[in-house]
């Protein structure tokens, strides 16, 4: 009797130890699940979408895709600039603005993976409206990069984009004017006859001889021309960027800016964040600015940071030349510069902010 009061004595002693273990190693493993939780919670910051300039309808598109409808951050890029391309934003996106020295309006535009790091890109797209929406065809349905010209024109057919005049009256009166006055300002020097005071035809001029300089280039201002440039983060982090523009005003028929090249126009890494630009392409895609503001960022410095730093680069070469810079980091920071402005404001959304502009001071 008096073993088997011991060993009941002995079990409920164990069992009561064991019991006290079980209820510890529950509350720890919850107390550890709660923290592995926190460590993991959504960036209440996040989703986040960013571009350029003051395109809040484009910004809002984006941000109803990912905080409402479950879209991804490509379907977020894709139909946000798709938004800028229908308004033809400040008519520096899409069709009928922006006409060439021969009166065409022609489209650029990008859409990266952060994901993949895939990107597709179309330059000097003619005929067609949907140039972001060609750019992801381009992304996800071939192995290329980007395409050009009216070889673009027919992969978008091919893909069932339709034909349609990119010319508007709009887009005529701007020709007219600009004929008007001598064809100025224009993208051109070091040729014959004076190109400050003539439409040409022109021919170069021995490299001894005076010719235009840089500093008598065509400007670029918001309304001359502006590139939306978006990123776009979900509640996951995942990323992609995508840029839409009808390029430079009055430019040489063929020329591409920096729109669709990448780390130029945008760039994104899923490890880090992205960025995007809007300025004076032809100077910007000489120092790849985007690439550089995620590098920053990769290297510790604040979106902001990251921005200026970018534009300096250009600024060391280009002092006088006109652009700004958006930069996102992957916890939802943002931030941005500019140079050359009178004024430059991003748009934003997120859950904090809802969608609203940022005022930047321009350098």
């Amino acid at each position: 009797m008096e073993l088997s009061k011991f060993s009941s004595s002995v079990v409920y002693r164990l069992t009561l130890r064991m019991a006290c273990i079980g209820s510890l190693f529950i509350f720890f493993k919850i107390l550890s699940g709660y923290f592995i939780y926190s460590s993991e919670a959504v960036n209440p910051s996040l989703p986040l979408v960013i571009n350029t300039w003051h395109f809040t309808n484009a910004t809002a598109r984006a941000w109803a895709l990912l905080s409402e409808e479950g879209g991804s951050v490509l379907d977020a890029v894709e139909q946000g600039c798709a938004v800028c391309e229908r308004e033809q934003c400040d008519f520096t996106v899409g069709y009928g603005g922006s006409p060439d020295e021969n009166g065409e309006t022609t489209l650029d535009a990008l859409i990266m993976d952060g994901a993949t790091h895939d990107v597709g890109a179309v330059a000097a797209l003619r005929q067609v409206k949907d140039a972001i929406s060609v750019a992801r065809h381009v992304l996800q349905y071939t192995e290329h990069t980007l395409l050009v010209g009216s070889q673009a024109t027919e992969f978008a057919v091919s893909m069932g984009f339709k034909l349609e005049n990119l010319t508007t009256p709009k887009s005529q009166e701007m020709h007219r004017s600009w004929k008007e006055q001598n064809c100025q300002p224009n993208f051109w020097k070091n040729v014959v006859p004076d190109p400050s005071t003539s439409c040409g035809p022109y021919a170069p001029v021995s490299s001894m001889a005076s010719g235009w300089t840089n500093d008598q280039r065509a400007s670029f201002d918001r309304y001359n021309h502006d590139t939306i440039g978006m990123i776009a983060i979900d509640k996951d982090g995942k990323i992609s960027c995508g840029t839409s523009t009808n390029g430079a005003r009055n430019k040489i028929p063929g020329r591409v800016g920096d729109s669709p090249i990448p780390g130029s126009g945008c760039y994104v890494d899923r490890n880090v964040g992205g960025a995007a630009a809007t300025g004076d392409g032809d100077v910007m895609m000489r120092l790849l600015p985007a690439l550089i503001s995620v590098e920053k960022m990769r290297d510790g410095y604040s979106p902001e940071e990251a921005s200026r730093m970018s534009l300096q680069r250009i600024i060391d070469y280009y002092p006088n030349f006109e652009g700004a810079i958006v930069s996102a980091s992957l916890d939802g920071r943002h931030g941005g510069a500019c140079n050359g402005f009178t004024t430059f404001q991003y748009s934003l959304a997120d859950s904090e902010n809802g969608v609203t502009t940022v005022d930047v001071s321009c350098s």
